[in-house]
This record gives structure tokens, sequence and C-alpha cells, in this order.
């Protein structure tokens, strides 16, 4: 792994979908990425432009509610083992949350990777929750930032990038820390979640804003 020849910005890019009343809680939208890359993220990349129906969807049902959404880009598009490059940028972006809106609930919605790096950073003392939409989640993966937090899973079962069942085990495992975990899997689709795409965006906003404690609209 070399890190790039340019360079980066100090802090990651987030866009903002301001909520329509005073703001109450925040929906993190984190995106997927690579497993190594030290190559600087774009606008263009299909790991992020999947997320904004998602973010639309996150919005459309908690922006009159005070639900604020924010959708992070990270500096660069890998993990990058020890690095764990997009886990600072996502603490950064939580520390942002707080300073702007105090002690929010916030709920996290990572899709891949971004799932990874949200359960990464669950044990932040605001983070309701983790939705992971098809998430790398290797059997090495430790649960103890999940407890006491809520987890909602949804995978694939046609999934060939990340695997639906080390993310069951996932899921069993962290039961044991965890206020609640669910398991939701999606028949037929794939990890580009394009199959079914109402289902899953319907599915995954229901959960973030439960663990928010907003009913269903």
């Amino acid at each position: 792994m070399n890190a790039p020849a340019t360079a980066l910005p100090t802090a990651p890019y987030v866009a903002v979908r301001a909520a329509s009343v005073p703001v109450t809680a925040v929906a993190v939208v984190l995106p997927g990425g690579r497993a190594d890359s030290f190559d600087p993220t774009s606008a263009r990349h299909l790991t992020g432009v999947r997320m904004r129906p998602f973010a639309r969807a996150l919005h459309h049902a908690g922006a009159a509610r005070g639900v604020e959404v924010w959708t992070v880009r990270y500096r660069v598009r890998g993990w990058n083992g020890t690095e764990m490059s997009p886990v600072a940028d996502a603490r950064w972006v939580l520390g942002e949350v707080q300073s702007r809106h105090g002690a929010v609930p916030i709920v996290l919605v990572g899709h891949s990777m971004g799932g990874r790096t949200a359960v990464r950073i669950a044990d932040t003392e605001a983070v309701a929750g983790v939705v992971a939409l098809a998430p790398w989640l290797p059997d090495a993966e430790p649960v103890e930032p999940l407890a006491g937090k809520r987890l909602f899973v949804m995978h694939g079962s046609l999934d060939k990038v990340t695997s639906p069942r080390a993310s069951r085990r996932f899921a069993d495992r962290a039961r044991e820390v965890a206020a609640q975990v669910d398991y939701v899997s999606m028949r037929g689709d794939t990890h580009a979640m394009l199959l079914r795409p109402a289902a899953w965006h319907r599915v995954s906003t229901a959960a973030a804003m439960a663990m928010l404690g907003l009913p269903p609209k």
C-alpha cells in the first residue's frame, strides 16, 4: 500500500440534507470503498453514488421530524489494514455533528466498508445504533463497540463481494453485547442492492428511524 502522491484534504467531505424543523437527531450515511487504496475519493465513484437514494429516503422520512442527514465522502478509497482510513474520517464527522448540534442521537447507515466503519465508531456515546447494508465484517471484527447499542443488518443472499454468512456470524456474536440485533436476508439480491432497491430503502430507513425513536410515517 502506497500513500497518494498528491496532498489529501485535511477532512472528509460531507453533504448535509437539512431538517425542516429544529434538529433533534442526525443520520450519518457511510459509503463503501476498497480493501486497499490510498487513492483520493471522487463524487463520481459508485460507492458514493449508490448511497444517495438511501440519504434521500432518510431525509424524506425524517426531515419534518428533526432528522438531519449527513452523507460522508472519505478522503481515500480504502480501509488500508491497520490504518483503518475511513474510521478516522467518520469519527471526525461525529465530532462535527456534536459540535453543531450537541448531544443529539445519531444513527449510522453504512454499506460494505461503510458498515464496518459504522461498527467501529458505534462506541461513541451519542450513537443509538447501526444499520449495516451488505457489510464487510470479517470474523475477527470486534463486537464490543456495539455494547448497549442496536444493530440492524441487511444482506443480499447472492452477494459475492462481502459475505452474508460472515454477517450472520457477526450478528450472532453481537447479540452477546448489543441491546438489540436484527438480521434481514434480501433474497436474490447482490452487493450493489439494485435488484430490489425500493425494499432496501424502505426497510433500512424504517430501521434507522426506529433507532431514533421515530415510528414509521
